[in-house]
C-alpha cells in the first residue's frame, strides 16, 4: 500500500536540536573560521535533506490511484497536504540557500566568522519554525493513511453493498478469507471486510463496506460521501443484497431504494442479490443466494466474475 511506508515526520525543533547538536560536533574536530564553516555546512545540509526527504517520500498525488487518492482526500484533504508538502519544500531550498550564502562571509577571521555563522543559524531556525505548523499537518497525515487496509486497485474487486443484516459478511467469509482480514477505515462505523478468492489464477477482492454502502445518501456525512465516490474507482462489478424476508429490520422497498441509488452512482455492473432464498424469494433478482443451504454460491461469483471480464495484462503483449 502507497501509504504504510511513509517515514516518521520530525517536528521543527527536533530537526533544529539535530542539525545544531551535529553541527557542534563537526566544529570541535576544526579550528578558526574553518570550525564556523564545517558548522554551518552541516547544519545547512542537514536541515535541507531532512525537509526534503519529509516531501520526496510521498507519493505524486498526481499519478496516485483515483482510489487512494479520493480515500487520502476523504481522511486528510490533499490539497491542504500538498500545500504543507509544498511549503516544507520550500524550508528545504531555503536551508540550503542560507548555508551557501553565509560560506561566502566566514572567509574572515574566527571572531568575525562565528559572528556570522550565529546570523546563519539564526535564520536557519527561523525557517524551519515557520514550517512547524506544516510539517505537524503531514505527520498526522501520515499516521491517518499509513495505517489504511491493503487494497489493491489493480486487482479486480467485487464490491459487497445492501443494509446491515442482509448477510453480506456471512457470504464474503464463506467464499473468501475475510474471517481473519477486517480492517477499519476511519470513515466506518464497522471495520471494511476485505477478502480474496482465486480463479483461474487471478485474485479477486471481495469488499463488505459497512457503515459507507449500508444507508441512503441522505444519511452519509461529508466524509463517507467522498468514501463512495473512492469506491466508484475501485470496483469492477457491485452485488447488492437484499433480504426480502425483511427479517434485517429494513422494508423491501427500502432495500430496493437503496439499490436503486447504488446502481445510479457505480458504472459497473450492479446485480441484486436475494441474499435470503431460503427464507423468501419475492422479489425479482438476478442471483438468489442462501450461504446456509449452500444455494447460488457458485453461480452468483460466476456471474460477478463473468460481467467483470478481467484479463490480466501479460508482458509479453
Amino acid at each position: 500500500m502507497i501509504f504504510e511506508d511513509l517515514p516518521t515526520t520530525p517536528r521543527s525543533e527536533e530537526l533544529i536540536d539535530k542539525a545544531f547538536s551535529r553541527a557542534a560536533r563537526s566544529g570541535r574536530a576544526k579550528s578558526g573560521a574553518e570550525a564556523q564553516q564545517s558548522m554551518l555546512q552541516t547544519a545547512s545540509n542537514i536541515l535541507s535533506d531532512n525537509l526534503e526527504n519529509v516531501v520526496t517520500s510521498w507519493p505524486d498525488f498526481d499519478t496516485v490511484d483515483p482510489f487512494y487518492y479520493e480515500l487520502a482526500d476523504a481522511i486528510v484533504d490533499v490539497d491542504e497536504l500538498r500545500k504543507s508538502l509544498s511549503e516544507v519544500g520550500w524550508a528545504s531550498r531555503k536551508t540550503k540557500e542560507i548555508g551557501r550564502e553565509y560560506q561566502g562571509r566566514l572567509r574572515v577571521d574566527a571572531d568575525l566568522a562565528r559572528k556570522h555563522r550565529k546570523q546563519a543559524f539564526a535564520r536557519l531556525a527561523s525557517v524551519v519554525e515557520e514550517v512547524e505548523e506544516d510539517l505537524l499537518m503531514i505527520g498526522e497525515a501520515r499516521n491517518q493513511l499509513r495505517d489504511l487496509p491493503e487494497i489493491d486497485p489493480d486487482d479486480p474487486a467485487i464490491v459487497v453493498a445492501g443494509y446491515p443484516n442482509v448477510g453480506k459478511s456471512t457470504f464474503v467469509n464463506h467464499v473468501t478469507n475475510a474471517r481473519h482480514e477486517t480492517a477499519t477505515y476511519p470513515f466506518t462505523t464497522k471495520g471494511i471486510g476485505v477478502g480474496h478468492l482465486t480463479r483461474d489464477h487471478i485474485r479477486y477482492q471481495l469488499v463488505d463496506t459497512p457503515g459507507v454502502l449500508d444507508r441512503p445518501p441522505e444519511e452519509r456525512n461529508e466524509i463517507e460521501s467522498q468514501a463512495v465516490s473512492a469506491l466508484t474507482h475501485l470496483a469492477d462489478c457491485v452485488l447488492v443484497f437484499v433480504d426480502a424476508s425483511a427479517a434485517c429490520g429494513y422494508p423491501v422497498e427500502a432495500q430496493l431504494a437503496l439499490r436503486d441509488e447504488i446502481a445510479a452512482t457505480f458504472d459497473v455492473p450492479v446485480f441484486t442479490v436475494c441474499s435470503k432464498a431460503d427464507r423468501s424469494r419475492d422479489i425479482e433478482a438476478e442471483f438468489y443466494l442462501s450461504v446456509e443451504n449452500g444455494e447460488g454460491i457458485e453461480e452468483l461469483l460466476d456471474g460477478a466474475i463473468e460481467a467483470i471480464g478481467y484479463e490480466p495484462e501479460l508482458p509479453f503483449e
